[in-house]
């Protein structure tokens, strides 16, 4: 087994279209998706933001 690890660069607001054309567009199985959370502060306090998605996929072998 192979795998092959991908960087999706992401605005969760706008992206949802872009991100589907993406995972669709992989040959290979999609084993995990693993979002970079990264805190900020907004006028109303804390909040978080996803930034970029880590894609593992596993590629056929050979």
């Amino acid at each position: 087994m192979k795998y092959k690890v991908h960087r999706f660069e992401i605005r969760m607001s706008r992206d949802q279209q872009a991100l589907e054309d993406f995972l669709n567009q992989l040959p290979g199985e999609v084993i995990s998706i693993i979002p970079n959370v990264q805190s900020h502060i907004t006028i109303l306090g804390m909040g978080a933001r996803v930034s970029f998605l880590y894609i593992v996929e596993k590629t056929a072998t050979g």
